[in-house]
């Protein structure tokens, strides 16, 4: 007998996170139903319910996976050297990985709040690691004598923040070029650490 469009062997998981993720990011995680993903995927609801218990789990499963895969491609990057070669280093990796990745971007920063408190806290773990990362990065920067920071943490979360803000302006047919775009981020990450030019 032939199998229906609706049924199991023609879905996977990714195939869900993937709609999951292209709606979240166009409507918002609120606005969005388990039956507008299976209608996205193209099979019945009750399929979806093989691969994830709830909206939910699909939520954490796509704000963690961007960390994960955001902390590894930064541990593989392998900054060395003085802090402040380190800092530009960063800074352009941050720039480049997000660009590639609109749609989790958003939804990694803009869904937190719909985390129930349990799931909230295992994607603040991924980001503190993230946000320590650079944080270490201006300690180190400020012990050489090079970096003028009062408060490291804070630093650290507002560069990230302005760094993250790109993606919601850029665009490859816009004014600047995208390395254009770079160095200009990179001369205010500078500035913002009282790094001389």
């Amino acid at each position: 007998m032939a199998r229906t469009s609706g049924s199991h062997a023609k879905i996977t998981g990714p195939k869900i996170q993937e709609a999951a993720q292209r709606l979240f990011a166009r409507h918002g995680y609120a606005a969005v139903s388990m039956r507008q993903i299976a209608t996205e995927v193209g099979v019945q609801v009750g399929a979806l319910y093989n691969y994830t218990p709830d909206k939910q789990t699909l939520l954490v499963g796509l704000m963690t996976s961007h960390l994960e895969e955001l902390l590894a491609a930064w541990g593989q990057e392998g900054a060395r050297g003085a802090a402040a070669a380190r800092l530009e280093q960063f800074t352009r990796f941050h720039i480049r990985f997000h660009k590639e990745r609109p749609d989790a971007v958003f939804i990694a920063y803009m869904e937190l709040r719909n985390l129930t408190p349990e799931n909230f806290e295992t994607v603040e773990v991924l980001r503190r690691r993230y946000e320590g990362a650079l944080q270490e990065i201006l300690q180190a920067g400020v012990a050489e004598g090079d970096f003028a920071i009062a408060d490291t943490k804070v630093a650290a979360m507002g560069i990230i923040a302005m760094l993250t803000g790109l993606n919601t302006w850029f665009r490859e047919d816009g004014r600047l070029s995208f390395t254009e775009v770079q160095d200009l981020y990179w001369g205010m990450v500078r500035n913002s650490v009282g790094l001389a030019g």
